[in-house]
C-alpha cells in the first residue's frame, strides 16, 4: 500500500509540473489557463491527502506497538 500511494504522489507530481507548463501568467483566467489551473490544483489536492493518509498510517502503527 505504501508503494502505491508513493506512485500516486509520483503521478500527480508529474501532472502538476505538465498543466503548470500550459498556465499562461499573463491571463491566468483564459480558457486553456483555467483548465491548467484546474489541472495543478486537483493534483495538489492528491498529493495533500496522500501525506494525510502516509502521516495517520504513522500514528497507527505507534499506537498499536503500545
Amino acid at each position: 500500500m505504501k508503494y502505491f500511494i508513493y506512485a500516486l504522489i509520483t503521478i500527480a507530481t508529474g501532472l502538476m509540473i505538465y498543466n503548470a507548463t500550459h498556465l499562461d501568467f499573463n491571463n491566468i483566467l483564459a480558457d486553456d489557463s483555467k483548465t491548467a489551473l484546474i489541472g495543478v490544483v486537483a493534483p495538489a489536492c492528491v498529493i495533500l491527502l496522500m501525506l494525510i493518509l502516509l502521516i495517520s498510517r504513522k500514528i497507527q502503527l505507534k499506537k498499536n506497538e503500545k
